[in-house]
């Protein structure tokens, strides 16, 4: 086990880490606990009950949060024609086609965070699955970002839009805010990512579908919500 910080100790010691809270009173924990010398991210992490190998229990799906990320994002769109000059004026940050794909390919390019494509592009984007899926940036219909509605994709992808997806232990990981936006801000979107999660469920899944749920910090310990109190 690597050796823990003197804040993050300080951290665990305002609460007993086996004990579940309620989702404000956790945040409000690991509000207090952050002593970072920057403006921490707060994390969800959800641990669910289905089998993610199987394509009927997927759990994959976005959101805009109600007070938003803290986060600025950088947005590539690969479009053509009037489709792009709709980017540029919704404020992309780089739109192209071929040649940002072979951008991307060719000089190991990534200064962007979300990636949209109208469907026309997506055999060009195709390509660039195997470096673009490991990194989370790959274009999904399911999370809005293949669309021909780039115009209102961008503007939600800046209004703090989130995607919630498992890994492969069935764990999702995501975003709700900064530690500066208080435990109000954050139980609000802690609460708007859980509802859709909840509703996002797998009719084939079995059993408990919430099985753990941990929020914490980006320097911080991790402060478990008592599942049974969600939804």
């Amino acid at each position: 086990m690597p050796k823990r910080g003197k804040n993050y100790q300080e951290a665990r010691k305002l609460y007993d880490r086996q004990e579940l809270f309620e989702a404000g009173d956790a945040l409000e924990l690991v509000v207090k606990g952050a002593h970072a010398k920057f403006d921490e991210t707060v994390e969800v992490h959800i641990k669910l009950g289905v089998d993610g190998r199987h394509a009927d229990q997927q759990v994959r799906g976005a959101i805009v949060l109600p007070n938003g990320t803290g986060k600025t994002k950088k947005v590539l769109v690969f479009a053509k024609g009037p489709k792009a000059q709709e980017a540029e004026e919704a404020g992309a940050e780089y739109v192209g086609a071929e040649e940002m794909a072979d951008k991307i390919k060719n000089e190991n390019w990534f200064d962007f965070d979300v990636v949209i494509a109208t469907p026309d592009m997506m055999g060009v984007v195709g390509r660039l699955g195997k470096i673009l899926g490991p990194k989370g940036l790959m274009p999904n219909p399911k999370s809005g970002t293949v669309t021909m509605d780039v115009a209102k994709a961008i503007e939600e992808t800046k209004a703090g839009k989130v995607e919630y997806r498992l890994d492969k232990t069935n764990i999702i990981h995501t975003p709700i805010g900064k530690v500066s936006f208080g435990r109000e801000k954050l139980e609000q979107n802690f609460n708007a990512l859980l509802e859709a999660i909840i509703k996002a469920k797998p009719s084939t899944a079995k059993g408990q579908y919430l099985r753990s749920v941990t929020v914490a910090s980006t320097m911080g310990p991790g402060v478990k919500v008592n599942p049974a109190k969600i939804g």
